[in-house]
Formats: C-alpha cells, sequence, structure tokens
C-alpha cells in the first residue's frame, strides 16, 4: 500500500498554526521587543529624552484612581502620562549604545531640536512625496491573469505553500497585473521559500512574452539559482541562461545575442549583468536577490534599469535603510513567517576560539553522517584552520574554497561538497548567499565580531534546511573585551535564534546602525539625538507640512468624499485626558509590566488609521472595521476573565479617540461630570468650512441646555454635561457624527 504523497514523491500536509495564532504569537514577539523596563531611556514627543519610572496610581479630582506613567528628567523633574497618550512615547533607539543626554524640562531645547530636524528633513520629504508620485505616474505593463502553465507550475512545487508564501505569491501577482510598475520588497527568512515565490513570478512574466532578469550577488548563487529554475521550469517553453564570471567568452557572446533578440526568456547572473554590453528586447521583470550586497553604484545602475519594469526584491534581513524605505510606505512591504512543516531552530552559541569546540562540533556531526561548514574572514587563515582539522579530526574529508580561486574550480569544490565528497567545506563568506544543502547542519564561525549583523544570519541560514537539528558555533573573543556594537550583534544572533526571526535581525540592525538618510548616502545625525522612533514621527510630520504633488495626496488617509460641500476627513490624533474609571485593575491583570504591554497594544489600536464603527459601544464580532479591538478584547476575556467595567471603559477609549479625530478635535478632556472638544486653533482650517463643522453647531443649538460653545485666548471648544462615564461621551460624539452608513 502506498499514500498519494508518496506515489507523487509530494510532501504529506502538515496542519499549521492558524493565522490569527500566529499573528498573535508574532505580536507578542514585537510588543517584547519595544517592552518598557524601570530605567529605560523612553522619548516624549513633547517633553524629550528622560527615563522610565514605572507606572504610578494617582487620586483623580473625584477621588477615583487613574493610571499614569512616570518620566524623570533632569534636576529629578517628573511627567506623569495618561494611559491614553501612548502613542507619544517610544523607547529611546540611538545609532549606538551611548545612553543620551537626559532633556531638561521648561528651556525649549527640545522644540528647537525638533524644529531644526524636521526643516532638514522637509527637503528628504520633499524627495519622498516626489518619488510617490513618480511611481504612481510612471506606466508599466500589466501581466495577464494567470494562465494554465502558471496552475501546472504550482500545482507540481513538491512541498505544501505555508500561509505566508500564497499570501505573498498573491501579492506579487496583483502588483505584476497591475498597470503601475511593482516594486515589492520580500522579507522572508532564509529557506522560507522566496526563491519558490521568484520562480512563480518569472514564468508569469515570460508567459506574456517578457524577458526576466534576476541579479545576484555570488558567482556560486548564479549558478544554484540557474540550476533551481531549471529544474522547477525544465517541462515548460522558456530557455534559461545564466552570466557570470565562470562563463566562457563563447558562451557569453551566444548569451549576450540570446538576450538581444529575445530568444533567452530568463537569465540569471551577477552585477555583469548590469553591464553595457547587455541588451534586453523587452525586460518585464526584474528579480534582485539579497539587495543590500549591491554597492551604490550598482543601486543607482538598476534604479535606472527599473523603470518601467516590475522589480521584485528578495531578502532575509533588508539593510536598515531599504527597511525603514519599505516601513515607511515607499516601496510595497511582504514579510514570509511561517517556516516550512518540521523545520527546527538553529542553536546559536558563542564561544572563545579552541580547538575542543571545533573538533566536538565537526565529530558529532561526521558520526550522525551531516556535513559542516567552517567560515572565516580572511583568506590567510584557511591554511591554519586545515591544518587544525588535520590534527584534531585527521578522518573529515576537507574541501577549501575562497572567492579568488578560478570560478570553474570553486564552483566544482561546492558541487563536490553537495553530492557529500567531502564532510568540512572551509571557506570564506562565499557560502554566505543562496547555498541549499539539507545535509549540512553544523556552522562554524570564526572571528565572528568582524562580521555584520546579516552577514551572520546569512550564514546561520545556510544550515538547519531540513528537519535535522542544527547548530551555529559563533566564536569570538570573550564579550567583555568587545566593543559595544559587536557584542549587541552577537547577543542579538543568539537572541533571535526562532524560526522567522529574520525581520528582528533587520529591525536590531536598524537600531544598532540607524537609518541614515533616506534618499542618499550620508548618514543622518538626527536619530542619535531624537532616538529613532521620534525621527520617524518628525520625518511624518515634515511629511504632512511639505508640499503635496498634484498626483498623489500623501496626507490624506482616505479619499476625499465628493460632494458641494466639503468635507473633513483627516484622522487627527486626538490626544485624551479623562479622570474616570478607564484602567486595567491590578486585580484583574496583576503584573506592572503586563499592563504596560497591553496599554501600549491598545493605544496602537487606538491611532490605527481606520474608523472605527461608532454604533459599537461594546465592540462585538461581526464589527467589520472594528475587529482589532474586538480581537483584543476577546484574548483579554480569555486570559484574565470576563472584564470589569473599568477595563470595558478603557476599551471604549478606542473608538472614542479615532471619532474625535474624525470630528476635528485636537483634545478631549473628561473631568469634573463634563466633556470639553477642543477645536483647532487656525481659525483657517478646513475643518472649519466643513460640514462636520456644520453638524456640530446643529448639535450644540439643538441641545443648548447642556451644550456650550465657547472661545477663549483664541481655542475654540465646545462643552458637553453631563458626562460621567466614556460610554456617555462615545454616545454624545456618535449623536453628532453618525456612521457613515446613516447619513
Amino acid at each position: 500500500f502506498f499514500t498519494d504523497h508518496q506515489i507523487f514523491d509530494r510532501f504529506h500536509k502538515y496542519n499549521l498554526k492558524s493565522e490569527r495564532t500566529r499573528n498573535a504569537k508574532m505580536a507578542l514577539t514585537l510588543k517584547e521587543l519595544m517592552q518598557f523596563q524601570p530605567g529605560d531611556f523612553i522619548v516624549h514627543i513633547d517633553h524629550g529624552i528622560g527615563r522610565f519610572a514605572g507606572l504610578v496610581r494617582v487620586p483623580g479630582a473625584d477621588g477615583s484612581q487613574q493610571e499614569m506613567i512616570k518620566l524623570t528628567y533632569q534636576r529629578d523633574d517628573v511627567v506623569l502620562v495618561s494611559i491614553h497618550a501612548l502613542h507619544k512615547l517610544s523607547k529611546y533607539k540611538g545609532k549606538d549604545g551611548e545612553p543620551p543626554r537626559l532633556s531638561r524640562l521648561g528651556t525649549g531645547a527640545w522644540e528647537r531640536m525638533k524644529e531644526r530636524t524636521k526643516a532638514k528633513l522637509k527637503d528628504i520629504a520633499a524627495d519622498l512625496i516626489r518619488l510617490y508620485a513618480d511611481r504612481i505616474r510612471q506606466k508599466g505593463f500589466a501581466f495577464s491573469p494567470d494562465t494554465f502553465l502558471q496552475q501546472e507550475l504550482e500545482a507540481g512545487f513538491k512541498y505544501e505553500d505555508t500561509p505566508d508564501q500564497l499570501r505573498v505569491t498573491q501579492e506579487v501577482k496583483r502588483d505584476m497585473e497591475s498597470a503601475r510598475p511593482m516594486d515589492r520588497l520580500v522579507c522572508g527568512d532564509v529557506g522560507f521559500g522566496k526563491t519558490e515565490i521568484a520562480v512563480r513570478a518569472a514564468l508569469k512574466a515570460a508567459v506574456d512574452n517578457k524577458q526576466v532578469a534576476v541579479l545576484v550577488p555570488t558567482t556560486v548563487l548564479a549558478l544554484q539559482h540557474y540550476k533551481t529554475f531549471c529544474e522547477r521550469l525544465r517541462d515548460f517553453p522558456v530557455k534559461i541562461e545564466y552570466l557570470s564570471r565562470a562563463r566562457t567568452p563563447k558562451q557569453v557572446k551566444e548569451l549576450l545575442a540570446g538576450l538581444a533578440d529575445g530568444t533567452v526568456n530568463i537569465v540569471v547572473g551577477t552585477h555583469k549583468l548590469i553591464g553595457k554590453q547587455v541588451r534586453f528586447k523587452d525586460l518585464g521583470l526584474l528579480i534582485i536577490d539579497e539587495e543590500q550586497k549591491f554597492g551604490v553604484g550598482v543601486k543607482e545602475k538598476l534604479r535606472m534599469m527599473k523603470t518601467g519594469v516590475d522589480t521584485l526584491t528578495m531578502s532575509a534581513t533588508p539593510i536598515p535603510r531599504t527597511l525603514q524605505f519599505s516601513m515607511m510606505g515607499a516601496r510595497d512591504f511582504s514579510v514570509i513567517e511561517t517556516p516550512p512543516p518540521n523545520r527546527r531552530p538553529i542553536q546559536t552559541e558563542i564561544h572563545t576560539f579552541s580547538h575542543e569546540v571545533i573538533a566536538e562540533a565537526v565529530n558529532f556531526e561526521m558520526s550522525r553522517n551531516g556535513q559542516v561548514f567552517i567560515v572565516t574572514n580572511r583568506i590567510s587563515a584557511l591554511e591554519n584552520l586545515r591544518q587544525l582539522l588535520a590534527r584534531y579530526v585527521p578522518d573529515a574529508r576537507v574541501a577549501v574554497g575562497h572567492g579568488q580561486m578560478p570560478p570553474a574550480q570553486l564552483e566544482e569544490i561546492v558541487t563536490d561538497f553537495i553530492n557529500y565528497d567531502y564532510d568540512v567545506l572551509l571557506s570564506t563568506t562565499i557560502v554566505e548567499n543562496g547555498i541549499d544543502i539539507p545535509n549540512a547542519n553544523t556552522i562554524i564561525i570564526d572571528a565572528a565580531h568582524h562580521f555584520g549583523l546579516s552577514d551572520l544570519h546569512q550564514m546561520r541560514g545556510r544550515v538547519g534546511r531540513s528537519d535535522r537539528k542544527a547548530f551555529c558555533y559563533l566564536l569570538a573573543p570573550p564579550l567583555s573585551l568587545l566593543p559595544d556594537d559587536a557584542r549587541r550583534r552577537l547577543q542579538a544572533l543568539e537572541q533571535f535564534s526562532d524560526l522567522g526571526s529574520g525581520i528582528h535581525i533587520a529591525m536590531q540592525d536598524l537600531d544598532i546602525r540607524g537609518a541614515g538618510n533616506l534618499l542618499g548616502a550620508e548618514q543622518s545625525g538626527f536619530i542619535a539625538d531624537l532616538g529613532y522612533e521620534t525621527y520617524l514621527k518628525i520625518l511624518k510630520e515634515a511629511m504632512r507640512e511639505a508640499p503635496s504633488s498634484d498626483e498623489l495626496q500623501v496626507t490624506s488617509d482616505e479619499p476625499s468624499h465628493s460632494g458641494s460641500s466639503p468635507s473633513f476627513v483627516t484622522y487627527q490624533s486626538t490626544d485624551i485626558e479623562c479622570d474616570l474609571h478607564a484602567y486595567l485593575p491590578e486585580t484583574y491583570v496583576p503584573g506592572a509590566s503586563e499592563r504596560m504591554m497591553l496599554y501600549r497594544e491598545l493605544d496602537k489600536l487606538s491611532e490605527e488609521r481606520e474608523a472605527p464603527d461608532t454604533t459599537a459601544l461594546n465592540p462585538s464580532p461581526g464589527g467589520g472595521r472594528w475587529e482589532g479591538a474586538t480581537a483584543f478584547r476577546r484574548r483579554l476575556k480569555d486570559r484574565f476573565g470576563p472584564l470589569p467595567e473599568e477595563a470595558e471603559e478603557l476599551l471604549r477609549i478606542v473608538p472614542l479617540r479615532k471619532l474625535g479625530g474624525r470630528l476635528g478635535c485636537e483634545r478631549l478632556v473628561m473631568k469634573g461630570g463634563r466633556m470639553t472638544m477642543y477645536f483647532p486653533a487656525d481659525k483657517e482650517h478646513p475643518f472649519y468650512r466643513s460640514d462636520v463643522f456644520d453638524r456640530v453647531i446643529q448639535y450644540a443649538m439643538s441641545h443648548f441646555k447642556t451644550c456650550r460653545l465657547s472661545e477663549d485666548a483664541g481655542r475654540r471648544r465646545m462643552t458637553v454635561r453631563p458626562v460621567a462615564s466614556v460610554r456617555q461621551a462615545l454616545e454624545t460624539l456618535s449623536a453628532i457624527l453618525p456612521p457613515a452608513g446613516n447619513r
């Protein structure tokens, strides 16, 4: 008896965790990255850099208790921040490990620094807006929908697609079928199926008679990708070639002729692909693998080459600027986080250099018929390591490879290693990108402190590509002797050894190195002064204030409604102050750090752009656009039991803030049994010419006994009483501005 997956040589489908469970787990991991600890440096967008001093309880005017965040500044000054204003706080992330200087309250120095930064960033913002507009204006080729060939290719994949692989494949296809040129970054951990997505996109382009260029950083990877593409597309009518320094002049000449006349459909190559002699007949798709390996000059040529061409960039650990650029929306961004079935985390250990560690690791791997990579950063060290292995592991078959060898010889060594003619491959970082050898499950990295974080993660990804337990040994001097950045890199790699941690490694790299100027080569000094997240916030403010283009309104979060009267639809951030009972009681969530994490998660829900369903005073399932709070409420109930009234009131703050933003409120104050809505100070603000302001006036006139409009020192406000709870406040705002479907 045989099962179907044995007959068809396909792997059995394993039950993967549900999408919701994975997302919740992912969110927790990201939250842990940002979790505040007492003594941490915290940036308040209005007051500057202070120290986190924990959660404190402050009595309200009516005797109620309010939970606040305590921050300390120079001269032991203290700022108490409401749990409803956590979006103004971020953990300080500077360019290096140096502790920042605490801000001094009341001097205006912080505001001046922000204004200086914003003025300089406005130039960057203007460039970014132009880049957005250029992308919108550009006309690309709209590929046709999937054909039977595409379905045949995807059905022939011998592994089961992970949920993330399916999602990202659909995103890439949707981009390709659009008339706008695709510019998508796929961030997926090593071995998580990025190459398969590239193969599918390449066939989709080839079916429409467009040529595909696959750009890779190394000769070895070019050969590996060439073999992968040939294997996957062997039954399809496409011609595949590869271009690298390993090809003979005759082969190169034939290949260039094939590209020029269109007989070559897909070409895999190193940076030779962007040489002057290379001419494509009709290039439709450019796939860039491991973009961080290419220099500035190559990227400038790519930028010219990409005009009107769909571009798919793949990386396990994008460089900080690429990651930041993508997170800000200048490029489309996809993350593959689901590991393939049966994949196990790689055990990562930091050791000082010793022959005992190396011999033990090699002997253990050989005892289970596996293979070992040993990587060093200097060609001169290879011979010493080979002699060490000959002395302490004499029965090991050792191959030596490095980039200065003749390409044909290097390819032969790698091929022989893949065919298990050797037990140990002793090499420089040529193995870093793309070599897929499931039988190699131990890697030893000598002088690990000399490598970058991305390099280390890439090299670790060469092992653990099967269902065997894999090991990565980082050999370096004692951590106490290393520079701060080198120590943080090694510790980050040891800490983030879980499957799918590539995005965390990239975020950590962003933290350690800083992001630099978005569009230029120079590094920016703002990040060390402001902290990374505050820098991003100020950049976004600068973008809002920069002149917008006619083609693209980057400042609006939602398209304007058509109609004779202007509609005010900008969702601005509304500050909320209240002395009402809206918090998580200690009797409900005992741990202060746990409450802090939940407050931050709830605050992020408040900052989401989508408008709430304002009818949902108690968020309930099926609310459509209100699923985030519903899921949050469900998780709270599942973990801690039925919600007390204080927690229910806290959850109602989320729709209240969003509705306040739609009503143009800069600030909502609920104290002493009344609610005061503060409107924009600028009398020329578009809010005052909108139908939303008309609704506020109408409500005030029809409820003149409970409402009062007033102006004090140029600030317009409306006071409503009595408002004794967040529920009442939400009901009041919902009465002024009913849900969109009811208008």
